[in-house]
């Protein structure tokens, strides 16, 4: 077994102090505050997903100090919903924090046992087996239902890599990608609209991005931060060139479309975008 070395934290002591903390105030609004003695873990549920989209925005923007404010907005539910679940005799703080640490002493037996594991592959190998060894009937059993079906993508697809059920080389991908491509053209190519089997093209598409996915994954770009970039990227285009002709004395609606590429391509060429 490896020995496990912990440095001295000067700011152990503070940090447990500054957790007391949070969870004495949790128990005070609990009992005393009006609106947080009404809350469920069920209202709370659209809040923390909006918590939770809130700190990645602020991780893509490299915002620290918003990362600092989000993950403190997160800390917050985390302990509401643990103090809930003890009014119902469920379980507490204490209980959740130390099956979590139960499950990472069990799933790294190369720090805490006798496996070794000496590159991030085998690590993420042994983690699905481990799943599976304590009751998972399915390497996908982790990901969530409700999760958007881009990150799903992601996530199914890293955990069956994880058990060996993936591509020898990026080239492959590739070459599904452009298979899917075609097939794609093919269902959606047709003569008149109305002669579309638009179920058969729905189907064809969603091939198609789930092979990008596929082949963003394994020339290690994250589709979903991607994406997201590029989202950024449109809006602040678009609100360049809404400014801009409002400034000119345009308005949206009114422009040919002529008009407004000359704004998009001013906008395209603003030194502050990333």
């Amino acid at each position: 077994m490896k020995k496990v070395l912990s440095k001295p934290d000067l700011t152990r002591k503070a940090k447990l102090e500054a957790f007391d903390r949070l969870l004495t105030i949790m128990d005070e609004l609990r009992e005393n505050c009006p609106w947080d003695k009404k809350q469920t873990m069920e209202s709370l549920r659209h809040l923390t997903i909006e918590e939770t989209y809130e700190l990645s925005d602020s991780i893509l923007d490299g915002n620290l100090k918003e990362i600092k404010k989000e993950l403190g907005d997160i800390f917050l539910h985390m302990v509401f919903y643990a103090r809930i679940a003890s009014e119902l005799g469920a379980f507490d703080i204490s209980e959740v924090l130390n099956s979590i640490c139960d499950k990472l002493v069990e799933r790294h037996p190369h720090i805490y046992g006798d496996v070794i594991a000496d590159d991030e592959e085998t690590v993420k190998a042994n983690w699905e087996k481990i799943k599976l060894r304590t009751g998972n009937k399915s390497v996908l059993e982790g990901v969530p239902k409700s999760l958007p079906a881009l990150v799903k993508a992601i996530r199914i697809q890293d955990k069956a890599r994880g058990v060996g059920f993936d591509w020898e080389k990026k080239e492959q991908v590739w070459q599904k990608v452009e298979e899917e491509m075609q097939e794609f053209k093919h269902e959606y190519n047709a003569e008149s609209v109305d002669s579309i089997d638009r179920e058969k093209a729905m189907a064809e598409f969603g091939d198609l991005l789930f092979s990008l996915v596929n082949y963003a994954r394994f020339i290690n770009i994250d589709p979903e931060e991607a994406l997201e970039r590029t989202n950024k990227k449109f809006i602040k285009r678009f609100q360049f060139l809404e400014s801009e002709s409002a400034r000119d004395g345009k308005k949206m609606g009114e422009m040919s479309l002529a008009e407004m590429d000359e704004y998009w391509e001013r906008a395209k060429n603003v030194k502050s975008e990333k």
